[in-house]
């Protein structure tokens, strides 16, 4: 799925406002390798919902920092057993316990802070892209997040040229919690990302 910068643009004016079900339909349709990844953080859960619904046997790709809080393990055994996920898991070459030990979890002004993220979640991320080369990759990624997120759209490129599918994009908070109320979906709160420290900061993988 090649796409030109003007096609994406025409596309995604087509697509707001569309259900999220109908955008996942389309880039089903044309993907050969689609994948989905996830961290299950709040509201993951509706993105893993819409698209298992299409494709029940997609690759749901979770990179696990090994630091995320209980909460949100046992949130994440829930939705694989609730939602049946076809789960790919990917962890970092090197325990938390051992990192613990000798670095710890560095600080963003840290020189260590780059190495730390490239980790517990650089590498595994890029370790799974290179096994399953997908043509299409689902995300949950939302207007509002990021300085960088509000300069995509619902599709967009990696910089691998692999589409992305964000179809919750347009999605306020307040939607999305009438998106999972209606499917009496359950959704996490408690969440630890180690590599962000800041709610609005990148950690890389979608710059």
């Amino acid at each position: 799925m090649a796409f030109t910068e003007e096609q994406l643009h025409n596309l995604n004016l087509q697509f707001k406002g569309i259900p999220p079900a109908e955008i996942i339909s389309w880039a089903i349709q044309y993907a050969e390798r689609p994948v989905v990844t996830t961290n299950f953080r709040p509201y993951e859960v509706a993105i893993l919902n819409a698209v298992t619904e299409v494709d029940a046997n997609i690759p749901v790709i979770w990179c696990d920092t090994g630091y995320n809080t209980p909460q949100t393990y046992r949130h994440a055994e829930e939705l694989i057993d609730r939602l049946q996920l076809n789960i790919k898991l990917y962890v970092p070459k090197q325990t938390s316990a051992h990192r613990d030990a000798v670095m710890g979890i560095p600080g963003i002004d840290d020189p260590r802070h780059s190495l730390f993220t490239e980790q517990v979640k650089l590498e595994p991320f890029k370790r799974a892209m290179e096994e399953y080369k997908p043509d299409v990759w689902f995300t949950n990624l939302r207007k509002g997040q990021t300085a960088l997120r509000d300069s995509l759209d619902i599709l967009s490129l990696s910089k691998d040229g692999v589409l992305k599918v964000s179809p919750f994009y347009h999605y306020s908070d307040v939607q999305l919690d009438g998106y999972l109320n209606v499917r009496n979906l359950p959704n996490e709160h408690t969440y630890f990302d180690p590599t962000k420290v800041l709610e609005h900061r990148e950690c890389g993988l979608h710059t």
